[in-house]
């Protein structure tokens, strides 16, 4: 398997050098980079970290980030059905910690079976994925 889900988490930490996990997102990236990973996400990540990045970091990160990182990453579009899948296991988990985007994730990786996530959350890890580090 080459295709690793890309989380909120993870691009924020990319993206933010004063992320405690930037040293180490930069290095799992190039790590992708080189084995030439298909990166997956899914619309409602999309979402978050464009609301994320403009809040921390402003309109200029934003548009770096649609412009450079966006484009290499293949996404879901969350529809009626994956919604529903997503706010199934969001209640059936239990957690109010828990997201309904990463539910929707977790749904989305389980049907593509994607078993790598590049996050920085340790719902991914509770939830049987591999977290890359």
């Amino acid at each position: 398997m080459n295709a690793v889900f890309v989380d909120t988490s993870a691009v924020l930490a990319l993206f933010n050098a004063d992320d405690d996990n930037h040293a180490r997102a930069a290095a799992v990236f190039e790590k992708l980079k080189s084995r030439q990973a298909r990166l997956v996400s899914t619309s409602f990540v999309l979402v978050e970290t464009y609301a994320l990045v403009g809040r921390r970091l402003g309109l200029d990160a934003v548009k770096s980030l649609r412009s450079e990182f966006m484009p290499i990453v293949d996404i879901v579009w969350v529809d009626a059905r994956l919604h529903e899948a997503g706010l199934d296991l969001l209640l059936a988990r239990g957690k109010r910690q828990l997201s309904l985007v990463d539910a929707v994730s977790f749904a989305v990786m389980r049907e593509a079976k994607l078993e790598e996530a590049f996050a920085y959350d340790p719902h991914f890890q509770q939830e049987g994925f591999t977290e890359l580090a």
